[in-house]
């Protein structure tokens, strides 16, 4: 179970966590008629069963994943009715590794330091401080007056003709370049080691997981190596430990690190590192911070007016 995360904590050592692609899990959130910020599910490589006491309204974003209500295809970022005693399957994915469901209602377990969020290498949060097992019974809150009125909208239709963009729904891809800042500590790195890094195809480690996806290939070697005082580091930053093979942290990052930090991904391709999964081939390609804000902010404007078209659909 996953929220928006746990902020204001970072001076205590709490990871932000929350859903790894917070982007997906706001859209699924807007199309089910939940506030942006309710918890919803992460799911990781399928397998998942979900059987239903009431009607709902789900939506996922997410990995290739095959979604089946019943014996009907749930396609990512379309809007769903699920009938009382109905049973919706998450299958593995063919593309990418992890999805975020979105129920109406929200997932209704305890706060925990301002959020519902599963922290996995601490145990608290979510549901029990852990993942979910066979036979575990999920509270859900009350539909929404916006849910209810989807409900009703879907009754005949079953699943919404209306979807968010195709990149905010399916944002994994099998050969991703992801779009780097320079780091702190860049021009710790000669030339020739800087040109590999944002040329060269480095591949995902099977020792990734929440907190980081480690990259083999090529070695990243430092000018210097020497001793580095302990800094900030958040959720994108790029680390070089010894041995020269770097780290993609995620949401679940420590939040201060000792390496050196050679790059940034920037924000709106966090949702493209999220998918990452063992075996894949990676690369990186700088971007300016003047065209990241850029990015970004033309992201928030088109949300923002997905927010709108979504409400006039219900109306």
């Amino acid at each position: 179970m996953q929220d928006l995360g746990r902020l204001g904590f970072r001076q205590f050592g709490v990871s932000v966590g929350g859903a790894l692609d917070s982007h997906a899990l706001r859209v699924a959130n807007l199309l089910v008629g939940n506030d942006e910020s309710a918890a919803g599910l992460e799911i990781t490589l399928g397998g998942l069963r979900l059987r239903f006491v009431d009607d709902r309204i789900v939506a996922w974003c997410g990995g290739g994943f095959d979604v089946r209500l019943g014996s009907t295809s749930v396609a990512a970022g379309h809007a769903a009715l699920v009938r009382s005693g109905q049973e919706l399957m998450f299958n593995q994915p063919k593309v990418g590794c992890r999805c975020w469901l979105g129920i109406s209602g929200e997932i209704d377990v305890p706060i925990v330091l301002g959020s519902r969020s599963t922290d996995l290498r601490t145990n608290f949060g979510g549901f029990d401080g852990r993942a979910l097992r066979d036979g575990d019974e999920i509270a859900l809150g009350r539909n929404s007056k916006h849910a209810q009125s989807l409900v009703d909208l879907l009754r005949e239709q079953r699943i919404s003709p209306w979807s968010p963009p195709h990149d905010w729904s399916s944002p994994a891809q099998r050969e991703p370049i992801l779009r780097v800042m320079r780091g702190s500590d860049w021009n710790r790195f000669n030339d020739v080691t800087i040109q590999r890094f944002t040329n060269e195809v480095f591949i995902v480690s099977p020792d990734s997981d929440r907190m980081g996806v480690r990259l083999e290939g090529i070695e990243l070697k430092r000018n210097h190596d020497i001793d580095l005082i302990s800094e900030a580091v958040v959720p994108g930053t790029i680390q070089v430990p010894p041995g020269g093979k770097p780290i993609v942290l995620l949401g679940d990052c420590q939040t201060i690190g000792g390496y050196p930090k050679i790059a940034h991904v920037i924000s709106v391709d966090l949702p493209i590192a999220a998918q990452l999964r063992v075996g894949d081939r990676v690369r990186f390609h700088e971007v300016s911070l003047t065209e990241a804000h850029q990015l970004l902010a033309e992201r928030e404007r088109d949300l923002a007016e997905f927010r709108v078209g979504i409400k006039l659909h219900v109306r």
